[in-house]
């Protein structure tokens, strides 16, 4: 079993700081699927479970399509869930981001990013969370495995708003994150849950009422849940800039302004434009090897900061 000093300085990799993050959010149901080379985040929570330090049901189920499945139908009752996927597993669910998302649930899911075949490919690239950008949901890259820890936590608070009430990924590089062990700080549990209250939905299935949820809507209404759904898209970027502040202030560690990260764009001569690990190598090369280099590292893409890039740029 992983020893966790919380309050302290951690050595862990991406998968054990997102496996982490989601016990001190707390979740009631998560759903565990293996695939490389996201699984041992989610062999993580299932020790933690076993070990007693995590108060969830976790449900073992025989895809990935039914692992995003378990999470719409338990956050639909009205608790936080989570789950973990990568590659062709985030393919397959494909069918029912869309329902995630038009529900307006707001499931936290962790994205180690692989490959898609063929040819097969364990290795990492972001195709597979790219594939999913118009599926409604909110897309974090991380750049660091502190990053994936705090964007855990983060991604929850974003969600849950009110005014939001989106699922969000948390993408986070395979291999070069994923497994790459880092110095980082775990925050307690009394730190997190002063940060992240607990979630309070709107609506939820309950035996004793009556409602209905994804029900079939006719072209008119149809519109007017997805306008609802631009709109929230649109307002999650004030939540993000706002957390991101909050969580700056609380613990000293902020990305940017939560969308964008700048890095010595002021004078540069050229600007690289990037997301995930490959930030990380950037800033080491211009600190480095080359003073006329800027870097726009993006952080959110979904929803997309063109308002910010284009100011920059």
């Amino acid at each position: 079993m992983k020893e966790i000093k919380f309050g302290e300085r951690n050595l862990l990799n991406g998968n054990e700081a997102a496996a982490t993050a989601v016990l001190l959010c707390k979740p009631k149901v998560i759903a565990v699927y293996p695939i490389t080379p996201q699984t041992a985040c989610v062999e993580l929570l299932s020790e933690f479970k076993a070990n007693n330090m995590l108060d969830a049901e976790i449900v073992h189920v025989e895809s990935e399509h039914s692992a995003i499945s378990v999470c719409v139908g338990a956050e639909a009752t009205g608790v936080r869930t989570f789950t973990a996927t990568s590659s062709q597993g985030l393919a397959l669910m494909h069918e029912i981001l869309f329902i995630a998302s038009g529900m307006r649930l707001p499931i936290v899911m962790g994205i180690a990013n692989r490959a898609l075949s063929a040819p097969i490919n364990i290795w990492n690239d972001e195709s597979d969370s790219l594939a999913q950008r118009d599926s409604g949901w909110l897309q974090f890259y991380c750049s660091s495995v502190q990053e994936v820890f705090d964007s855990i936590i983060q991604a929850y608070r974003v969600s849950e708003a009110r005014d939001v009430l989106l699922p969000s990924m948390v993408c986070y590089d395979g291999f070069l994150i994923s497994h790459f062990y880092e110095p980082i700080y775990v925050l307690t549990q009394d730190e997190v849950d002063n940060f992240l209250p607990e979630y309070e939905p709107i609506f939820r299935l309950d035996k004793g009422g009556k409602i209905t949820m994804g029900p079939v809507g006719r072209p008119e209404h149809y519109m007017e849940f997805k306008k609802h759904q631009a709109d929230a898209m649109e307002r999650a970027k004030r939540k993000i800039i706002e957390v991101n502040k909050d969580f700056a202030q609380r613990f000293g560690r902020s990305y940017g302004d939560g969308l964008i990260e700048e890095y010595n764009i002021e004078g540069a001569k050229r600007v690289v434009a990037a997301m995930g690990s490959i930030a990380s190598n950037f800033k080491y090369y211009i600190e480095k090897h080359d003073k006329d280099l800027g870097l726009l590292r993006i952080r959110s893409f979904r929803p997309f900061p063109k308002d910010e890039v284009r100011k920059i740029v």
